[in-house]
């Protein structure tokens, strides 16, 4: 019959084992526990394995927030995406966790949606863990509450998006040259009529790619109003249908013969729609997405798609709020990432 230790009986029964428990058990002193926990390589082996095992047998958990509240700062970095249901954002999502993992530290995910009500809610949330750094798509990069953050000391690194303002990390891809890159592949398979199909005017993504969009077109020597420029709610799969529905609206005179859309959901969305109605893609209508997400290259007819490097924008985005947190003589950086055109069956003749 094995017996079993008072202090483990006392954990088994509902008390939570404390810091000096687990020194009576191993025989230590408490600064001894408090090594082990962090700085194990200040113990010799034998006394951390006995130190381990009496943290088992007791079931002991470390006390994180009586950590936080001696240390003033937590074990985690916070991200705050704009839309969780976009494939493109936890991608980013992944490379900010792939450095955060490699510091020690864990990634505390949050979802905005677009609002800046939410957004804000969360920050303030994030704050009280007193997390190390914060990283954030904004719903707008020029708000006032990035200003106030920086200047209670709180590190944080615009994601996605770019500043006009030196004083802020920016980790964002070249919008203006992906869209050129679209609109330039489109012109070489031959198309004459174009449309952009993109969200909401107010997201610097959905004006940066349009104006490259633009600036391609004009390099063409090709007119204006051939340029059809069709705008969403939101930059999601069923605008991208509501979009399909409007282009099967026009005269077929005018119709454009290839879309450009401003991310991949909408590339989606009017491909369905466009499926649904019969058409063939690319002889009917062409379609380039942006972002090369997972889905592109998955779809019924793979996209054609401008490729953002996801997963490294994010892991540059932790790696320079990490910087910030820990280095005085950090200096502040825009880092912009170029994008490239990955062609697919979409725009293949």
């Amino acid at each position: 019959m094995t017996s079993t230790s008072p202090l483990a009986r006392r954990a088994s029964a509902g008390r939570t084992a404390s810091v000096k428990d687990v020194a009576v058990a191993a025989g230590v002193s408490l600064g001894t526990v408090s090594n082990v926990l962090n700085r194990p390589d200040r113990v010799s082996p034998a006394t951390r394995a006995r130190v381990e095992q009496a943290m088992k047998d007791l079931g002991f958990v470390r006390n994180e927030s009586a950590r936080q509240l001696r240390a003033g700062t937590s074990r985690m970095l916070g991200y705050v995406m704009l839309d969780a249901t976009n494939p493109f954002f936890t991608d980013v999502a992944q490379g900010m966790e792939t450095a955060a993992e490699t510091a020690g530290l864990s990634l505390v995910l949050c979802n905005s949606r677009g609002r800046e009500g939410r957004e804000q809610h969360h920050l303030e949330l994030l704050q009280q863990q007193r997390v190390q750094g914060l990283l954030i798509t904004p719903v707008s990069p020029e708000s006032d509450v990035l200003e106030a953050l920086r200047d209670r000391g709180t590190p944080v690194v615009i994601v996605d998006r770019t500043r006009d303002d030196p004083s802020f990390c920016t980790v964002a891809v070249d919008d203006v040259l992906g869209g050129r890159l679209a609109i330039e592949h489109l012109v070489d398979r031959g198309h004459r009529r174009v449309a952009y199909i993109g969200g909401p005017p107010s997201l610097g993504q959905v004006r940066d790619r349009l104006e490259g969009a633009r600036l391609a077109w004009r390099d063409a020597g090709l007119p204006d109003e051939d340029l059809l420029v069709i705008s969403t709610e939101e930059l999601v799969v069923a605008e991208g249908r509501r979009a399909g529905e409007r282009l099967a609206g026009i005269a077929s005179s005018k119709r454009p013969t290839a879309a450009f859309c401003a991310n991949d959901l909408l590339a989606l969305g009017l491909l369905q729609h466009a499926i649904t109605a019969g058409l063939r893609v690319p002889h009917d209508l062409a379609i380039v997405g942006y972002d090369d997400i997972e889905f592109a290259g998955a779809a019924a007819v793979p996209l054609t798609s401008v490729r953002q490097p996801r997963q490294e924008l994010g892991r540059a985005a932790a790696e320079l709020v990490l910087a910030e947190a820990t280095d005085p003589d950090h200096e502040h950086q825009q880092v912009l990432f170029t994008p490239e055109l990955v062609a697919r069956a979409s725009t293949r003749a």
